[in-house]
């Protein structure tokens, strides 16, 4: 066997694919989890909330969102894209982004989601860490890491707020509805129970 013997290992050029927080109440476990670290907090909070890739958010900088209030939207450059994209400002989003500009009172030319080490921001590999980290303590199983926040978004606008395939996939620039199923992964049981309903 190849690998190593490790028949989950990706085989080459392959991409292991992360899940989505699929509950709500797990959500909020981490959201509790992360209230004592005002920075990782506000991470989770606004990557759940806006379905943005994880790299964007970690380009913000504090400048960008000081003065951004409830209902007020950012426009970016999405780095893998080069399209535009927002960042929009809900509630949550805006009541974690006070409480780290009220704890940490970081410069404005800072990076919002500031590293430890040196003037950079956090790495999407030390992001993962930290999902991976969150999902251990609360005792969920599965895979996840710094995807699993943008795919928490729309798992959640689709399976418990409605939000259609089509709306999703305008949010996440994906080409088709198609391949925004596939992303969220939640096509086949959705099928299952479209055939469930009885007509006749």
């Amino acid at each position: 066997m190849k690998n190593g013997g490790n028949a989950n290992h990706p085989q080459k050029g392959d991409r292991i694919a992360v899940e989505p927080i699929k509950k709500r109440k797990d959500i909020i476990a981490i959201a509790r989890l992360t209230q004592n670290n005002a920075r990782d907090h506000l991470l989770f909070l606004m990557g759940v909330n806006n379905g943005l890739r994880c790299c964007d958010l970690l380009n913000l900088k504090v400048k960008d969102v000081r003065n951004l209030k409830v209902g007020d939207t950012l426009t970016i450059k999405e780095s893998k894209t080069g399209k535009d994209n927002i960042l929009v400002i809900n509630k949550t989003v805006f009541k974690a982004l006070k409480n780290y500009m009220d704890k940490v009172q970081p410069d404005d030319g800072n990076y919002l989601f500031s590293s430890r080490k040196g003037n950079s921001h956090l790495q999407s590999q030390a992001v993962s860490k930290l999902v991976k980290k969150w999902t251990k303590a609360i005792n969920l199983k599965g895979n996840f890491g710094c995807h699993s926040l943008r795919k928490t978004w729309g798992f959640i606008q689709r399976t418990q707020f409605g939000v259609g395939f089509e709306i999703i996939c305008k949010r996440y620039n994906h080409s088709s509805p198609a391949i925004t199923m596939r992303y969220l992964g939640i096509q086949d049981r959705e099928v299952h129970e479209v055939l469930m309903n009885e007509i006749g």
